[in-house]
């Protein structure tokens, strides 16, 4: 079977993964002022901040999108200024460095660490609730989309649908912990100064360089095992998970609204092996037996709200063999999709 090609040339994946939706350009008219991007260093920072640039300009708003972030990551630092946008180094456990930020109505708060948790669960706990206290508070007149993960909710059966977001929030190990009192952190703002406030809840984005789809097919081609005991996840196009975010500043609300965002599907590790299996040529590796329960989200809600997402499953499945096969870089970091404690 032959792979399918890219939709566009390497040096051209920041751009293709910005391009705002309809639904984006509607929000921005609806809410107009300055973007402040908090945490924007990350994996999903750079395609977010270009992606709020690129809809202001396509509306012809003169608002500005500011990226804050300590950008230990260079590169990112520097695709975000060469498209126009502020870049401001900020640590954000320095609550005299946060309040320095500037003024914005639109708020996206990204930072959070979860790699290194086991090592350091003190710096997970600190990221996790004291730089969104320090944001929340600085930011107290603004509307905030808070980003947040699924693995907030306790695990559910594989064969329920997912969570939905009054389901129980019981999750097991140090990193979901911690996000679960980030999101405590943002309500208690939330409550206490009025302040709008959308609780996104992700699992997981999805781009070429990253994430589960990218994780499984460089096992197959490795020949390495893959181990099915956390055998179901659901998945979401980097570029509709960022639309998504800027299209939650609409519904954000206090006290604080949760909303899951992924995609429709449920999707079995063992299935999506034998997929890339077949697109690549090699009989993948399985090994374990899937577990009755799983970290999945029913984001039933968020379609009714913004529609489903633009790109398919088959979609991103075909273009991650394709940039994995033509041997495209990728970002180095595992998801660690298959850990089933918490801690990463």
């Amino acid at each position: 079977m032959q792979v399918p090609t890219l939709p566009c040339r390497p040096d051209q994946i920041d751009s293709f993964l910005a391009q705002p939706t309809p639904g984006v350009l509607d929000t921005l008219r609806r809410l107009p002022g300055d973007i402040m991007i908090v945490g924007a260093g990350g994996k999903m920072g750079t395609t977010l901040c270009l992606m709020a640039q690129v809809a202001l300009r396509a509306i012809g708003s003169a608002s500005r999108v500011r990226a804050a972030s300590r950008f230990s990551n260079p590169q990112s630092r520097e695709a975000l200024e060469s498209a126009g946008i502020e870049t401001l180094s900020c640590d954000l456990l320095d609550q005299q460095k946060v309040k320095e930020l500037p003024d914005a109505p639109n708020v996206l708060f990204l930072a959070g660490q979860k790699f290194g948790t086991t090592e350091r669960p003190d710096l997970t706990w600190a990221m996790n609730t004291l730089a969104p206290a320090h944001v929340a508070e600085r930011y107290a007149s603004s509307r905030i989309v808070a980003f947040s993960t699924g693995c907030v909710y306790s695990f559910t059966s594989v064969t329920g649908g997912g969570s939905r977001e009054d389901a129980p929030t019981q999750p097991l190990g140090d990193y979901p912990n911690s996000c679960l009192g980030r999101e405590h952190i943002f309500t208690f703002y939330s409550r206490k100064n009025h302040t709008p406030t959308a609780l996104y809840r992700l699992n997981y984005a999805i781009d070429f360089r990253y994430g589960v789809l990218v994780d499984v097919a460089q096992k197959v081609v490795a020949g390495q095992p893959i181990d099915v005991t956390m055998g179901y996840v659901n998945v979401i196009w980097q570029g509709d998970a960022c639309a998504r975010a800027l299209q939650c500043l609409d519904i954000a609300a206090s006290p604080a609204v949760p909303i899951n965002i992924t995609g429709p599907e449920i999707l079995s590790i063992r299935i999506l092996a034998e997929r890339f299996g077949q697109l690549l040529g090699i009989e993948p590796k399985i090994t374990g037996k899937e577990a009755g329960e799983a970290w999945l989200n029913d984001a039933s809600h968020s379609f009714s709200l913004f529609g489903y997402p633009n790109v398919s499953l088959d979609q991103m499945i075909e273009w991650t063999a394709a940039w994995i096969q033509a041997g495209g870089s990728t970002l180095g970091k595992p998801t660690h999709f298959e850990v089933r404690s918490g801690n990463f």
